[in-house]
């Protein structure tokens, strides 16, 4: 079952990936082995030595992804889906309780990706601390969130295209974003950082410009139709929704490896998650139930050709018919950055999957200026699946696709807990203390065991609107994942006989970049910020 070494493939081209850029002028090449912790000077290469991805990732660029690099059609149109089946009231709950748990598994990736910013992230440090098996089964659960993601995202972006000009089919518009975004992720990381960082500052104005148009509206849709539309059933199903939204806020960790500074930006980013859930996904539940009423059928209808967002119904409400068009432009630069967000983060972390045997070695490949160009082809393949919407009707397709990822989405979060708790039990049975962490987990171990509960019981319940009356097709696409989960796992046990990590014996230290020990860190929770700094900055470094 285990799938071919990767050592092999990284030796022949060892020479491309693990030369520093010192080391380049010098002649001298560092020795490359997967999975062995290197020296000093690969610790500070361009190239990571394990992975073969560039560290390009500036500071920056990770804190605009940790606030707002995955939002695009998932919260903008899936959350009128939301609104619909649930009401004002509900889309608010399951965006708080959400939201809760969100911050939980963030405090959780904070301490483990600060102090290992390796490649495969959670993926990774499952295999690590707690079986290879389970990593296995986390890792391609992780996958099928993003390529239902991507799915979805090509399917508004295609969506909103034909519903301006129907001179192109609807698979053709497809196609010509296919192409544009495979040849777009092959110019590497430093490009992709660059433009998702001045994409995601326009989509975190454009929704503040619109919360601030939504004040003009007022409560009068809270009390009709009404704050509730189905009582618990509709906020039940509003979770798997609130879940897709939420998914990319650990994708921080996915990126750590190829970040120039980990130490800094990954604390950094994870504070930031914070102002992400209040502000973007918190204000987005309260005006998207201020101003669209739950009972508006373009919420719902699966007859027209593109998807409706509650800020597409909203304008058209207020009078302004035209405005849609504007809305619909916003939602289409929103699904530019949310599809390049989606490949990099699929083609990542299906690279680090392939490079400890947990995928085809071939996805394994980099080339020499750190582009895994295979894993990226292979990622945005499943784009196609947004072709669905063809027979299916648009709204009908993204419904579908969307509870595989919202479910996956509940698993992988679980798994980020029971990886930190395994971990903890490890940093302290080896004789270490909290203090010696970077980074340090709030509230632990509550939080951890928090967000293990929450999640699987939020797993299980998420498809309770399937029950009564009972309809088998939405309680496969409800539940399909969760044995898929168990059979991944128990099928690599199997075969590959792996055991349970023993945390007494496992190396805690492999996996560590020499910048979390030099003596430089980010700013511990509060500690005082330099007085003398202009306030601008000391706003910018509180963030």
């Amino acid at each position: 079952m285990g799938f071919p070494s990767f050592s092999a493939l990284r030796g022949k081209r060892g020479e491309d990936v693990s030369v520093s850029k010192k080391g380049s002028e010098d002649g001298v090449a560092v020795e490359n082995n997967a999975g062995i912790s290197g020296s000093e000077s690969d610790d500070f290469a361009a190239i990571d030595p394990n992975s073969g991805v560039k560290r390009g990732l500036k500071t920056r660029h990770l804190s605009m992804m940790a606030l707002a690099g995955i939002i695009g059609p998932g919260l903008l149109i899936g959350s009128g889906r939301a609104l619909a089946n649930g009401g004002p009231a509900a889309l608010l709950i399951g965006f708080g309780v959400i939201g809760i748990i969100a911050f939980s598994i963030m405090q959780s990736l904070g301490e483990l990706t600060t102090l290992y910013p390796t490649g495969g992230a959670f993926t990774g440090l499952s295999d690590r601390f707690v079986d290879k098996a389970f990593g296995v089964a986390v890792g391609w659960n992780y996958f099928i969130i993003w390529f239902c993601v991507l799915a979805n995202e090509y399917n508004v972006i295609s969506s909103i295209m034909v519903d301006w000009t129907d001179a192109i089919p609807i698979w053709g518009w497809f196609l010509i974003f296919w192409f544009s975004f495979t040849a777009f992720q092959m110019l590497g990381v430093e490009t992709f950082g660059e433009a998702e960082f001045w994409l995601a500052l326009f989509k975190l104005v454009g929704l503040i410009a619109f919360f601030f148009f939504s004040l003009t509206i007022g409560f009068s849709y809270w009390r009709d139709p009404g704050a509730f539309t189905d009582g618990f059933r509709g906020v039940a199903s509003v979770f798997v929704f609130c879940s897709t939204f939420y998914a990319g806020v650990e994708s921080v960790a996915v990126a750590a490896t190829e970040t120039k500074n980990p130490r800094r930006a990954v604390p950094l980013a994870i504070r930031q998650v914070f102002i992400r859930i209040v502000v973007v996904y918190m204000g987005s539940a309260f005006f998207f139930g201020l101003v669209c009423p739950a009972n508006s059928p373009d919420l719902t209808s699966a007859t027209q050709r593109a998807l409706r967002s509650p800020m597409t119904i909203a304008i058209a409400n207020a009078g302004w018919e035209g405005g849609k068009h504007l809305i619909n432009a916003f939602i289409l630069v929103t699904c530019l950055s949310a599809v390049n967000s989606s490949i990099f983060i699929g083609s990542r972390t299906i690279l680090f999957m392939a490079q400890t045997q947990k995928a085809p070695k071939f996805l394994g490949w980099t080339n020499k200026r750190g582009v895994p160009v295979p894993a990226i082809i292979f990622t945005n393949l499943f784009g196609a699946l947004s072709m669905m919407n063809v027979s299916t009707g648009a709204q009908d397709a993204y419904s579908y696709i969307v509870n595989l990822s919202g479910v996956s989405t509940f698993l992988v979060w679980a798994a980020i807990s029971w990886t930190h708790i395994r971990f903890r039990k490890a940093w302290a049975a080896q004789g270490h203390s909290d203090s010696e962490l970077p980074f340090k987990s709030m509230l632990y171990p509550y939080n951890a065991w928090f967000g293990l509960g929450t999640n699987i019981f939020l797993a299980l319940i998420q498809g309770w609107a399937t029950f009564a009356p009972f309809d088998a097709v939405d309680f496969v696409d409800a539940y399909i994942l969760l044995p898929l989960f168990g059979v991944i796992y128990v099928v690599y046990k199997f075969w590959n006989k792996t055991k349970t990590v023993n945390i007494h014996t496992v190396d805690l230290q492999e996996g560590r970049r020499k910048d979390l020990d030099d003596g430089r860190r980010p700013l511990a929770d509060g500690e005082e910020i330099d007085s003398t700094l202009p306030w601008y900055k000391k706003l910018w470094k509180s963030l």
